[in-house]
């Protein structure tokens, strides 16, 4: 029989960089992110018969943990056949944890006609404790700013800047299969660890994303953009790279950054925690030309290069008609 197939795609994101981690003025982090269109989250969730909830695919005890406790919050009744499709590589600093999260929030709702609400979801699910970049480009897309974790506040920083990034610029990714960022107690106990962030480059980096960054990306000027961008990357991981062992937690994705820089790329720098590193190309030509050459010369195992655009809309979820049975 025909039953309703609720299908979620929640792509990606890029964390470029923290704009005050000081918290002198009453708000701490802050951050930069942009939507990609790869990789993905995918998810079809369907009604199911029985009691009991039937999750499968990749990450799916984090993904069943997520609908349970979704599922008792909205007080849906009935259980659920979920099967995740693809995900985001975890703790490779692309925001699987919150993409995912979302997702599984956002499908389950769909499922039973109800709102979606990204910003409510996370907090309810644990994500976005220090960033509202997840759920701002789970709804939008682009590139976007958050306005940093004010004093006691339970939900996800505001959304205080949301632009179109350009079509035609590309993200070179490099992704390092081989390695994974700090993530759970070692990222809290790193950040506990780290000393004051100076004012002065809390300052700087403010100046570079208003003055700089955002125009850039909104006149495509994209020598601008990747000169901020690469600013901002060296003073924030700098400040981490006690923590990460350098300015990149591999230092292979280092190594092969830099010579995409000696190829062209500007604007690069390391998503989040890692491992993975990005910089940018002006085109999609001349993005494929440094992601060949790169591989022509030769890549290390588990060592991956991919041309990707940025994505300026959100995650997709629609119903569809499945002639399976539940």
């Amino acid at each position: 029989m025909k039953t309703d197939v609720v299908r979620v795609l929640a792509p990606a994101r890029l964390h470029l960089g923290f704009l005050d981690m000081n918290g002198s003025l009453g708000r701490r982090f802050g951050g930069i992110g942009l939507g990609i269109s790869a990789p993905q989250t995918r998810l079809t969730l369907r009604h199911a018969a029985g009691a009991e909830h039937r999750i499968s695919g990749p990450e799916s005890e984090r993904a069943g943990r997520h609908l349970a406790a979704m599922a008792q919050h909205l007080n849906v009744p009935g259980a659920v056949r979920m099967s995740v499709d693809s995900a985001i590589p975890p703790h490779a600093g692309l925001g699987s944890g919150t993409q995912l999260a979302l997702a599984v929030a956002a499908g389950l709702r769909h499922l039973h006609g109800l709102p979606l609400d990204p910003e409510g979801d996370a907090a309810r699910l644990g994500r976005g404790l220090r960033s509202g970049l997840g759920a701002g480009l789970f709804r939008r897309g682009g590139l976007m700013v958050d306005g940093g974790k004010g004093d006691g506040s339970t939900t996800p920083p505001p959304i205080v800047s949301s632009l179109v990034f350009p079509k035609d610029w590309r993200v070179i990714l490099v992704l390092d299969r081989l390695d994974h960022g700090l993530h759970g107690a070692a990222e809290l106990d790193a950040f506990h660890a780290l000393p004051p962030f100076p004012d002065a480059d809390a300052a700087q980096i403010c100046r570079l994303t208003l003055m700089q960054l955002l125009p850039g990306a909104a006149e495509g000027d994209f020598a601008a953009f990747c000169h901020a961008q690469r600013w901002i990357q060296r003073l924030v991981g700098a400040h981490f790279a006690p923590a990460q062992g350098g300015i990149f937690t591999s230092r292979r994705v280092g190594d092969a950054i830099r010579r995409l820089e000696a190829l062209g790329a500007g604007g690069s720098g390391q998503s989040s925690w890692g491992p993975t590193g990005f910089a940018f190309a002006a085109d999609p030509d001349a993005a494929l030309h440094m992601c060949r050459r790169l591989e022509e010369e030769g890549l290390p195992d588990g060592l991956e290069v991919r041309c990707v655009a940025a994505r300026s809309s959100g995650a997709s979820v629609e119903t569809v008609q499945d002639m399976a049975q539940a």
